[in-house]
C-alpha cells in the first residue's frame, strides 16, 4: 500500500514485558561498584594528568588557539572600554560595601588576574557586583555600625572606623572564597541548579531595591547611619525621610542630570547597537565632566558636597583575615558564595551558548574561590560579575579573557598613577551611576504578570523571595526563597495532575479523555496515568486519585464481598438458602446478623474464599436475603508508568497493596511503559508473588489494550483485522522461534 510522507503503519507482535524479553535477549552489563568508582577517581595516567592540567588551567586551551590577527585588536578595544567602566563601578560599589572608594579599585583589579588563568568563560568581566557588595555591607554595618560601638573584636583596637570596615569586608570575602574553593574541589558545582531563574530574578530585584535605597543618602547628600538585619530597609527609609529637609540641592541636581543623561544615551546605545561600532561610553564622559566641574568650581567648599576624597596611591601590604570576624559571618559568607557563583555562572552560560564554547561549573567555583581569597588578601571585597560590565566587554568585541586582563591594567594605571584625578568627584555622581544601572534588575518586576498566567507556583516563588529579601534582608531572604522553591517542588511531585486516558479513534494514541472530542473509552476498561515519581509523600495521594478514577474503593468492595460471602455460607449451612436453576433462593425469615468475631478487619482484607461454595457468585447481580454489595463495572485497569522515574520502598509497598486490592475484587491490573530500572528494583524487592505476576507488565498502553480486548471481546469496541493479525503473528513467530521483526509484511488494514 502506498503511504504518504506523513503516514506510517506498524505491524508487530503484541508485547508484554515477559514476551519482549523472550524475543529480545538483553545485554548483560557489568555495573561498577563503589570501590571501582573510587579506584577510577584516584587512578593516574598521562592522559588524566594532561586533562587535569587543562581543566585547572583553562588558559592553556584558549591560548593555543588564539587568533592574533583576528582577535587582538578586538580584545584591546574591549579591554580599554571595560577598564574605564570597571574603575567607575569599583568606586561606586565600594560605597555599597561601606568601605572607602579606593578599595573598590582593588576589587576591580586582583580577581581579574587569577580568573585570567583559572576561569573557563571568555567573556564575563570579573570584579565587584552590586548584590554582593550589599551583602558585604550587611555584615560591615552589623559589626561596625555608624552609631554605637563596634563588635568586641580584638583586631579593632586602635583602628579608625574605615580601617575596621576594611578588615570586616576582606575577612568575610576570604571566607566566601574558601567556601567557593571547597565546593569546587568537592565537585559540587551542580548546587547552582537549586536556584532557579525565578528565584534569582526575585532575589536580584529585591537586591536592586536595597541598592536603590542605600544610594539615596548619597544622591540627596544626607548623613544617614547604615542599618542591618530584618526591616533594615524600612528603618533606612524612615531615617532618610526624617532628615529629608536637609537635602543638599547641589548633590540632588547633579545626580538627576547624570541619571537623565546616562539613561538617555544608554537607550540610544541599545536602539542603535548594530550601527554603532562601539557603545558611547556615557558613564566615563559624565564622570570626567562632573569631576572637572567639581574641581574647577570647588563644589566641596562652595556647596558642601560629599566627594570621593583621598584615594590611596598604589597598593597596600597584604592583610591576613581576622578569624573573629569569620566566626561572626559564616552564614552570610555561605550565602554570598552561592549568590556570587550563581549569578556569574548564569551570565557565563549565556555567553558560552552564544559563542559556542563550554564552561565548567566546578572549575568556575575554583576560579572564583581563588579570586576572592587572593583579592581579600589585598584588602578587596567579594567579587562576581556585574551584568552591565560583562555586556560592555562582550559587546565591544572581546574574544577572550585577554580583554579582562587589559581592563585590569587600566584599573592598575588609575590606582598607581592617576587616581588623584578622581578625588574631587561627588559621591552623588557615583550613586547616580549605580542607580541608573539598576534598570535591568528593577524591570524584572514585569515578569510577575507573565508568571501568574503561565506558572503560578513559580510566581509565588518570585514574590515570596522578593518580599522576604526586601524586608528580612538578603541573607534571610535567600534562605526563605530556597525554602519556598523546595516546597513548590514537593507540592508538584506530591500532588501531580493524574489523568484518565482514552483512545483516539483509529490510532494507537491515548490522551486525557477530557481534552478531545474524538475519544473512545472501551466499556469496563480504565487507563490511569500518574506523571511523577511514586514515593513516601505521594503514595496515599496516588491511591486516592486511582480510587476516584475507577469510581470505587477496592478495599471497601472486598470487605463488603467477604462479609456477604460469610452470610451466604451461614445461610446455606442453616438451610435458609436453596440452590435453584435460577440461582440462590432465600427461604428464611430475614437476614442474619453478623457476629463480632466475624468483623475482623484483617480477615476481611484477604481474598474471597469460595471453598465449599457449590455455586459461582455474580457480584454485580442482585443477591438474596437483601445482601448488598457495591457493583463494579470495571474488569481491567491499565496503569501508565511512563512518567514514573523512581519508586522508593514506601511507594513500592503502597503500589503492591493497591494492586492486590484490585486483583482481589476480580479486576485485571496491567502496568505499561515501566522503566527497566524500576522493573529491576521490583524484582530485587520481591514485589512479585502468586497474586502479582510479571505477566501484568506490557510495553505500551496499546499492547495492554489489545490483550484485554482479546480476553474480553464483549466490550463494545470493534477489534479491527489488523489487531487480530498482530496477535496471530506474535503466536506464529514465537512458535517458529523467529527473532527478526524487520521482514514481517504489514497488513494494509492494520491501523494501530
Amino acid at each position: 500500500m502506498k503511504l504518504s510522507a506523513s503516514q506510517f503503519f506498524v505491524n508487530r507482535p503484541l508485547y508484554s514485558e515477559d514476551a519482549f524479553k523472550t524475543d529480545n535477549e538483553k545485554v548483560q552489563r557489568q555495573h561498577k561498584t563503589l570501590l571501582d568508582h573510587v579506584k577510577a577517581y584516584f587512578s593516574c595516567s598521562k592522559k588524566r594528568a594532561k586533562n587535569a592540567a587543562l581543566s585547572l588551567l583553562p588558559i592553556i586551551g584558549w591560548v593555543r588557539m588564539y587568533r592574533v590577527k583576528e582577535w587582538l585588536l578586538s580584545d584591546l578595544v574591549s579591554g580599554l572600554s571595560t577598564g574605564l567602566v570597571a574603575v567607575l563601578q569599583g568606586l561606586a560599589f565600594a560605597l555599597l560595601a561601606y568601605v572607602p572608594p579606593g578599595y573598590g579599585l582593588y576589587s576591580a583589579f586582583f580577581p581579574v588576574l587569577t580568573y585570567f588563568f583559572l576561569g573557563t568563560s571568555r567573556h564575563i568581566s570579573v570584579g565587584p557586583f552590586p548584590v554582593l557588595s550589599m551583602m558585604v555591607q550587611s555584615v560591615v554595618t552589623r559589626l561596625v555600625p555608624d552609631i554605637g560601638s563596634p563588635a568586641n573584636i580584638t583586631a579593632f583596637e586602635g583602628l579608625s572606623q574605615d580601617e575596621q570596615r576594611v578588615i570586616v569586608a576582606s575577612s568575610v570575602s576570604f571566607l566566601v572564597g574558601i567556601f567557593q574553593l571547597a565546593l569546587g574541589v568537592l565537585q559540587v558545582g551542580f548546587i547552582v541548579i537549586y536556584m532557579s531563574d525565578t528565584l534569582i530574578s526575585g532575589f536580584t530585584t529585591a537586591a536592586a531595591v536595597h541598592i536603590l535605597v542605600s544610594q539615596l543618602k548619597f544622591i540627596l547628600g544626607l548623613q544617614v547611619p547604615g542599618k542591618s538585619g530584618a526591616f533594615a530597609l524600612v528603618y533606612t527609609l524612615k531615617d532618610i525621610f526624617s532628615v529629608i529637609e536637609k537635602t543638599n540641592i547641589a548633590d540632588l541636581v547633579t545626580a538627576i542630570i547624570i541619571m537623565v543623561a546616562v539613561f538617555a544615551v544608554k537607550e540610544v546605545n541599545d536602539r542603535f547597537k548594530e550601527k554603532l561600532p562601539v557603545p558611547i561610553p556615557i558613564e566615563v564622559i559624565m564622570t570626567v565632566l562632573a569631576c572637572g566641574l567639581s574641581y574647577a568650581f570647588d563644589f566641596k567648599t562652595l556647596y558642601n558636597v560629599d566627594i570621593v576624597g583621598n584615594i590611596t596611591k598604589g597598593y597596600e601590604s597584604p592583610l591576613a583575615p581576622n578569624f573573629e570576624v569569620i566566626q561572626h559571618s559564616v552564614m552570610d559568607a555561605f550565602s554570598m558564595a552561592i549568590v556570587g557563583f550563581a549569578v556569574a555562572f548564569s551570565v557565563a552560560k549565556v555567553y558560552s551558548v552564544k559563542h559556542d564554547y563550554i564552561i565548567d561549573g566546578n572549575q568556575e567555583l575554583i576560579a572564583f574561590g581563588v579570586s576572592n581569597i587572593f583579592t581579600s588578601s589585598f584588602r578587596g571585597f567579594a567579587s562576581s560579575t556585574a551584568l552591565s560590565r560583562s555586556a560592555v566587554q562582550e559587546s565591544t568585541g572581546g574574544k577572550t579573557q585577554l580583554a579582562g586582563l587589559l581592563s585590569a591594567l587600566v584599573v592598575m594605571i588609575v590606582t598607581v598613577a592617576i587616581g588623584f584625578l578622581l578625588e574631587p568627584l561627588q559621591k552623588s555622581v557615583l550613586g547616580a551611576l549605580v542607580v541608573v544601572n539598576l534598570k535591568g534588575m528593577l524591570m524584572q518586576v514585569t515578569e510577575i504578570p507573565y508568571l501568574w498566567k503561565k506558572d503560578r507556583p513559580d510566581c509565588v516563588v518570585w514574590v515570596v523571595t522578593f518580599l522576604a529579601a526586601v524586608f528580612l534582608g538578603l541573607d534571610l531572604g535567600l534562605a526563605v526563597g530556597l525554602g519556598i522553591e523546595l516546597l513548590t517542588v514537593i507540592f508538584r511531585t506530591q500532588f501531580p495532575r493524574c489523568t484518565v486516558l482514552a483512545n483516539i479513534k483509529g490510532t494507537d494514541i491515548y490522551r486525557d479523555r477530557k481534552d478531545y472530542m474524538s475519544i473512545y473509552e472501551p466499556e469496563g476498561i480504565k487507563i490511569f496515568r500518574i506523571p511523577s515519581p511514586i514515593f513516601f509523600a505521594n503514595v496515599d495521594f496516588f491511591r486516592e486519585k486511582l480510587n476516584s478514577a475507577v469510581g470505587f474503593n477496592p478495599l471497601r468492595v472486598l470487605r463488603k464481598r467477604n462479609k456477604a460471602l460469610r452470610k451466604i455460607k451461614k445461610l446455606l449451612s442453616k438451610g435458609e438458602l436453596q440452590i435453584t436453576s435460577k440461582g440462590l433462593l432465600y427461604t428464611g425469615s430475614g437476614p442474619i446478623e453478623e457476629s463480632e468475631d466475624e468483623s475482623n478487619m484483617e480477615e476481611l482484607d484477604k481474598p474471597n474464599d469460595f471453598e465449599g461454595l457449590p455455586v459461582q457468585i455474580n457480584w454485580n447481580a442482585d443477591l438474596p436475603a437483601n445482601i448488598v454489595v457495591p457493583k463494579v463495572d470495571v474488569h481491567s485497569l491499565i496503569l501508565d508508568f511512563g512518567a514514573v522515574s523512581f519508586l522508593d520502598i514506601s511507594g513500592l509497598k503502597g503500589v503492591k497493596t493497591t494492586l492486590k486490592e484490585f486483583i482481589r475484587v476480580d479486576i485485571d491490573v496491567y502496568i505499561v511503559a515501566c522503566d527497566s530500572n524500576i522493573l529491576d528494583k521490583l524484582h530485587e524487592c520481591q514485589f512479585f508473588d502468586h497474586e502479582i505476576k510479571t505477566s501484568i507488565f506490557f510495553l505500551t498502553i496499546h499492547d495492554a489494550m489489545l490483550h484485554i480486548l482479546e480476553k474480553h471481546p464483549n466490550t463494545g469496541y470493534e477489534i479491527k483485522p489488523g489487531m487480530i493479525n498482530s496477535l496471530n503473528t506474535y503466536e506464529k513467530n514465537r512458535e517458529n522461534g523467529l527473532r527478526n521483526r524487520e521482514n514481517i509484511v504489514s497488513n494494509p488494514e492494520t491501523k494501530l
